[in-house]
């Protein structure tokens, strides 16, 4: 019987982004067609990886909106515990795109670590016509933090798996690059 990993992804950016609806389609299988602001809801789903499986914990979160000139301070629960990280904006809107710029400068002042296991995402790709995102601009902002970057639709199923794959490869690396990974051990 192989190990179940468990892995805690926070799901982060600007409101109406399309946040629920990825995590939604993911664990579901189905494309929420309304739009019910959230507080913050969790999913689970168990992924297998190769030979692994991992319980995917995810915490959807309430879109992160501005507080004045600052954005609002995030929570330490969306820090201390959490594996990795899934940010995300539409590109039909560049302030989600700037929101989501100063998300990633606040989780990585409240890690204090150089590299975060981070898949940036470009949401709502499937309305092109109205996009205001460049996906250049995407991959170069992902680069910069040394993050995978995605576009994808939450109407789209096997793009949605792609993005929770990705980010447990992510979540691999970073903890492979530390040199061990994080295990509670019982002496």
């Amino acid at each position: 019987m192989p190990l179940v990993r468990y892995r805690k992804v926070v799901i982060l950016g600007y409101r109406s982004v399309g946040k629920t609806s990825l995590a939604h389609q993911f664990v579901k299988g189905e494309f929420l067609e309304g739009y019910d602001p959230t507080v913050e809801n969790t999913y689970s789903k168990i992924v297998t990886l190769g030979k692994d499986e991992f319980h995917l914990h995810l915490v959807d979160t309430a879109g992160q909106v501005p507080v004045g000139d600052e954005y609002s301070i995030l929570p330490y629960s969306f820090i201390i515990g959490v594996h990795g990280y899934v940010l995300v904006y539409s590109v039909t809107s560049l302030h989600s795109f700037q929101v989501i710029e100063s998300l990633y400068q606040k989780l990585h002042e409240g890690h204090g670590k150089t590299r975060l296991p981070v898949v940036l995402v470009g949401n709502k790709a499937d309305l092109s016509p109205d996009r205001e995102v460049q996906e250049v601009e995407g991959k170069k902002l992902a680069e910069s933090w040394g993050a995978t970057f995605m576009e994808s639709s939450a109407r789209e199923t096997q793009l949605t798996q792609g993005i929770f794959t990705k980010v447990i490869q992510e979540i691999a690396r970073v903890e492979n690059s530390y040199g061990q990974e994080r295990r509670c051990r019982l002496m």
